[in-house]
């Protein structure tokens, strides 16, 4: 039949994401420019997540945090806290402290991915955890405490303890879908609600007497890596980041291969690229962690989406802050990737 076309919805959407205007794509010439350009993103950003809704709505609320337990580690001592967030969200995050050191120490928060929230605290139940959480480099939380750091260990909104409670009892790993799908209602997203989780864990950190507010670290894996780079995209406060196994682009990852739900934010291409949203750290250093073999975050679309942060980085006059780390392996954490980078500038 004449004109006839057949539907295809990879070449479909591939066109969608090239032809789709970016308020946001970065155009900036100096670093004066580049200023600018972040004040005028960062707060669009922060409302398409939905943390000016959340603001709005929480306004007023003080997080209080409740010790629930504690366990002398040797070298570190762990102690398990909840956290209210809003006022009927206890997010349970583990406390980590080197028992060696004095006064105040660099922040180290560590968000972890799809796998179960208390193995970045080194806490396993069977064998196969811990052989994940040996060869993936999953105990991220041990990792930072015996780097010398205080790390907080949070758990990840719509997992563990925030799961419905038909998905505990059937021991579903997530509820991310149904945090998505509910959160959408009322103008909310999950990144939007774990940067926030990050945001209020900063605000307790920071009264404590052992934390030096002026160094905050975020690294996590995956799923830790999203929150790695949003929250510090989105929250200033956080002075060097190295997400790992996320940082790609939007179209040649979750745009294209399958991903978990809570991945997505609505017209999210219409304000930036991945790299325009991982810009909004600059100055600030950040090392993104990739695996060569990742399957699910392709390395050619790291070294592109690096490509265009190293030119932001580049633009505002910090080019050395900006490093790309490659593991020779897949989807897991490298910490190679990441103490060596976080040593360096929490000790500049």
């Amino acid at each position: 039949m004449a004109g006839h076309v057949e539907f295809d919805h990879g070449s479909h959407f591939h066109a969608l994401y090239e032809h789709v205007p970016r308020e946001f794509a970065f155009r900036a010439t100096t670093p004066t420019e580049v200023q600018a350009w972040q004040n005028a993103f960062r707060p669009r950003l922060r409302d398409l997540l939905g943390l000016v809704a959340m603001e709005s709505d929480l306004r007023g609320h003080t997080p209080r945090a409740t010790k629930v337990d504690e366990s002398d580690e040797g070298d570190y001592r762990r102690e398990r806290w909840r956290l209210l967030t809003e006022p009927d969200v206890p997010l349970p995050f583990w406390l980590l402290r080197p028992k060696a050191a004095q006064g105040r120490l660099p922040l180290v928060l560590t968000p972890h991915g799809h796998n179960k929230p208390d193995i970045y605290a080194g806490i396993v139940e069977n064998e196969d955890e811990s052989r994940s959480m040996r060869e993936g480099e999953r105990d991220i939380a041990v990792q930072a405490v015996r780097q010398g750091y205080i790390a907080i260990a949070p758990t990840t909104r719509a997992f563990g303890d925030t799961r419905t409670q038909e998905d505990r009892e059937r021991d579903a790993l997530s509820s991310c879908r149904t945090e998505l799908m509910h959160g959408l209602l009322v103008g909310r997203t999950p990144i939007g609600e774990r940067v926030w989780d990050i945001s209020r864990l900063i605000d307790w950190a920071a009264t404590r007497d052992d934390v030096d507010a002026s160094r905050i670290a975020i690294t996590g894996n995956s799923g830790g890596g999203t929150v790695s780079l949003f929250a510090a995209a989105c929250e200033e406060r956080i002075a060097v980041a190295a997400p790992s196994c996320y940082f790609c682009t939007f179209a040649g990852s979750i745009g294209t291969i399958h991903h978990c739900d809570c991945n997505y934010v609505p017209g999210m291409l219409r304000l930036g690229e991945m790299y325009d949203v991982a810009g909004l750290i600059a100055p600030r250093p950040v090392c993104m962690i990739a695996g060569r073999e990742d399957e699910i975050f392709p390395i050619e679309h790291v070294h592109k989406a690096f490509g265009h942060l190293k030119r932001i980085y580049e633009v505002a006059g910090v080019p050395r802050r900006c490093e790309l780390y490659v593991g020779d392996g897949g989807h897991r954490y490298y910490a190679t990737g990441a103490w060596p980078f976080i040593n360096k500038w929490f000790q500049t």
